[in-house]
């Protein structure tokens, strides 16, 4: 199953004993407190490592590190087996690691060879490193990345390979059905009226519950609704894990009368309809008093169907792409850029609120779009050499051509263009809507997707505009994020940002929520770690966009397509050195 096995506890450097087992669990972190998205396996192979052995090959390990996001620190969190004499391991033990897309998981890969069996590293040859991000396995094509391995100067230390495969039963649900027959009756003047609670059972032998059926009413021989149920809710992907079900009888007051009880497991009940999965109702209590007693009724299962849910990661893992655009506010609101009181002013020594915002999205957003070429523009300023006002520019100055390389090459435009144009007004939004709605629509066929980031400092101007704009492009394979940067008042931001009341124009409401805005100033960290700010806006902003992005593929009825076929590694013949 799926990391259920208990991790092995790393033992310190320098203990005595072999090297310790792969740890599935990283150190618990304080912006990953909710429930994972899901879980990814990683594989990690390697071609043409340094041979640092004299008489044979490098006796391979992989050490897999991860970073605390406040102070950058390097924590180790598994180690894959050791291969013994081989340059091209490809290794059998895996890293198990939650994934969420709103957060970057900085990742760093060590590889030495290992020549004890002592557990400390600095015991062993360093083979080299290579260092990534979990959205950048996953956002690669097929979810497969190779990479150079470095760290060892003016020599070639091979590359790296590194596979995600999200694990199965972490979406599979089940559609279940049961009745139950001559249940006993527990109601002196009508019949029972009775109900089913599941629970789980948990390593320690405790039961947790997870489903109740609902009520039927004054009958021994019910027909329960069918329910849906994950199949990580039920057992937790463990299929032979016990499954505790009993039975009530409903009373008013909430004092439900116990009829009686069974146990089972997902295994047994994947079986479906058949004798094996009648089950006996036994009350202990009145077993242990009655000699003749033989149970309290019978359950039976009626139905049981497997359903597996697509993800947002099967359609990334298909090759849909993720399409990043800018837009930035340039109006005179904002203070002269010069003055140390601007949103826009630029300190040589640290970013402006703008600049952490553009940053701590795109630099989560970017590891989904391979090209890794971002539009980016601005709105409210007016233009060189005319003053005329645009709502719509590219801030590298090319109309054609918007595109910046990577979150630096918007940064540097977004500088530039600090120094060329002058701020003005009004603060329009609708114009950068129209303008990624126009390419989101001549792509609906769920390759593409478009993410709008912008950024501004406050009222909006054209509101049944920007209204009208955000109900069209409810259609479109789209999502938009505002984020608000200094003091202003942002009421008119909350409408747009439809979580109470569905957004409207003119009497059409949107088809799908697909805005979401929060004010900056939520996010800074009182301390001025503005890691830990940028962090925890982009956990925030980016946490609704796979829903996002599958309501648009289930609204279109678009599947996923599939994977590129999985990676063979090549297979080497083993030279004997004489």
């Amino acid at each position: 199953m799926f990391g259920l096995e208990k991790p092995a506890g790393q033992r310190e450097p320098g203990r005595s004993g072999g090297l310790p087992k792969m740890a599935s669990v990283g150190d618990f972190n304080v912006l990953s407190s909710s429930i994972p998205a899901t879980k990814v396996e990683l594989s990690v192979s390697c071609r043409n490592l340094l041979d640092r052995d004299t008489f044979s090959k490098s006796d391979p390990i992989c050490v897999l590190y991860t970073q605390a996001i406040g102070n950058k620190e390097w924590r180790e969190f598994g180690r894959t087996e050791v291969i013994d004499n081989t340059l091209n391991p490809d290794f059998v033990r895996k890293f198990i690691m939650d994934y969420f897309f709103e957060e970057r998981e900085n990742l760093r890969f060590d590889f030495y060879d290992v020549d004890s069996k002592s557990p400390n590293l600095s015991k062993h040859d360093f083979l080299g490193q290579m260092f990534c991000t979990l959205g950048e396995i996953v956002g690669s094509q097929g979810s497969r990345l190779e990479k150079p391995i470095v760290g060892i100067p003016g020599k070639k230390c091979g590359t790296v390979i590194v596979t995600a495969e999200e694990l199965g039963c972490c979406r599979d649900s089940v559609l279940m059905q049961f009745c139950a027959n001559k249940l006993d009756k527990k109601d002196f003047f009508g019949k029972s009226d009775p109900f089913l609670v599941f629970h789980r059972s948990n390593e320690d032998g405790s039961f947790t519950i997870c489903h109740k059926t609902e009520v039927i009413k004054n009958t021994l021989n019910p027909v329960w609704q069918a329910f849906k149920i994950s199949v990580r809710a039920l057992c937790n992907g463990d299929y032979d894990r016990t499954i505790k079900v009993e039975v009530y009888d409903w009373d008013r007051d909430g004092s439900h009368d116990f009829i009686g009880e069974f146990t089972t497991s997902y295994r047994e009940l994947s079986r479906g309809q058949s004798q094996f999965n009648v089950y006996e109702v036994i009350n202990p209590k009145k077993k242990g008093k009655k000699k003749k007693y033989v149970n309290s009724g019978t359950v039976t299962l009626l139905s049981f169907l497997i359903e597996t849910e697509v993800s947002f990661l099967d359609y990334i893992k298909g090759g849909t792409q993720i399409n990043f655009t800018v837009a930035i506010d340039f109006t005179a609101s904002n203070g002269n850029p010069s003055q140390p009181t601007s949103l826009h002013y630029m300190n040589p020594y640290q970013l402006n609120a703008y600049g952490m915002a553009l940053r701590a999205v795109g630099e989560i957003i970017q590891d989904y779009d391979s090209d890794k070429m971002f539009p980016a523009l601005g709105f409210g300023a007016r233009l060189p050499p005319d003053g005329r006002v645009s709502h719509e520019f590219a801030l590298n100055g090319n109309p054609q051509n918007p595109y910046c390389h990577g979150i630096d090459g918007v940064m540097e435009a977004y500088y530039r263009s600090l120094k060329s144009v002058q701020l003005y007004g009004p603060t329009n939004f609708a114009p950068v809507i129209n303008h990624v709605a126009r390419y989101a629509a001549s792509v609906k066929d769920g390759s593409q997707y478009f993410v709008l980031l912008i950024i501004t400092d406050g009222v909006i101007s054209d509101m049944a505009q920007t209204k009208e704009s955000i109900v069209n492009a409810s259609k479109l394979p789209m999502s938009i994020i505002i984020v608000g940067v200094g003091p202003a008042e942002f009421d008119a931001m909350e409408e747009l940002d439809g979580d109470v009341v569905r957004i409207s124009s003119r009497g059409r409401f949107a088809e799908r929520d697909i805005v979401q805005f929060v004010p900056f100033r939520d996010y800074i960290d009182r301390s001025g770690n503005h890691v830990l700010s940028m962090a925890r806006l982009a956990k925030d902003v980016l946490a609704e966009i796979p829903e996002q992005f599958l309501s648009y593929m289930r609204v279109r009825g678009i599947k996923p397509s599939p994977a590129p076929p999985p990676y063979t590694p090549p297979i080497h013949v083993l030279q004997t050195q004489i």
